[in-house]
């Protein structure tokens, strides 16, 4: 192993995760600065919906894709969600495993679970970067940041697709960019709108307890359209 990519699976790593830690310590003591209002509504619904009930169904709303009507009508998306975050999981994961656990890639299954989660996530992302330039409505609504934070992600996803196997005797350059797109990628994020996920389990909290206070929460089953007869 040459001196730059021990560099680069170390101490870039570590400096790169310390920078993201920082922002998002910093922004989560801006956002927690600001006291929620109350709900002004008298409790609603069934006497079994609460608060506490509603939060705990928000926060694992999004692992009951027939629970919202935009992932039970299209079950393609939501598949190619889950597969892109899992892909994002196992990149992550790698990331870790190759410097400091780097004999568990001895082990050929999780070699073949790695690449085939990575390489799934790797097609969704280029699938969804046509249909971004594709799709003239979604271009519509689309800034240089959805087109730099995906295409970083499907091309990082590529990287770490060939640095799984942690085979030096192949040449180090592709282990070389996986880290240096990875440490780029850790102090970009908290800066881009992939940062997202720091904000979930906090909206969905308050959007738990106010629907639970109101009774929406838990929901009682899906409500389907109804179709007139011509």
């Amino acid at each position: 192993m040459s001196d730059l990519l021990h560099f680069s699976e170390h101490t870039l790593q570590e400096a790169a995760l310390g920078i993201m830690a920082v922002v998002y310590t910093l922004r989560l003591l801006w956002l927690f600065h600001y006291k929620p209002g109350g709900d002004r509504q008298a409790p609603t619904g069934l006497p079994d919906t609460s608060p506490r009930r509603g939060i705990i169904y928000s926060w694992f709303n999004v692992a009951k894709p027939w629970a919202m009507e935009s992932t039970r009508t299209k079950l393609f998306f939501y598949l190619q969600f889950v597969v892109f975050h899992l892909g994002v999981v196992s990149a992550i994961g790698l990331s870790f495993v190759i410097p400091y656990a780097p004999g568990w890639l001895n082990w050929q299954p999780l070699v073949v679970v790695l690449r085939i989660s990575i390489g799934l996530a790797c097609l969704v992302g280029c699938y969804r970067i046509i249909r971004r330039m594709s799709d003239r409505y979604i271009r519509a609504i689309s800034t240089p940041d959805d087109y730099f934070s995906l295409i970083l992600l499907t091309v990082w996803f590529a990287f770490a697709f060939l640095a799984v196997p942690n085979r030096l005797e192949q040449g180090e350059w592709q282990l070389l960019t996986y880290f240096i797109l990875t440490a780029f990628f850790l102090i970009y994020v908290p800066f881009s709108k992939i940062s997202h996920y720091l904000y979930y389990p906090i909206t969905r909290y308050y959007f738990g307890k106010t629907m639970g206070h109101r009774g929406g929460y838990p929901l009682r089953g899906t409500v389907r359209p109804k179709t007139s007869r011509g």
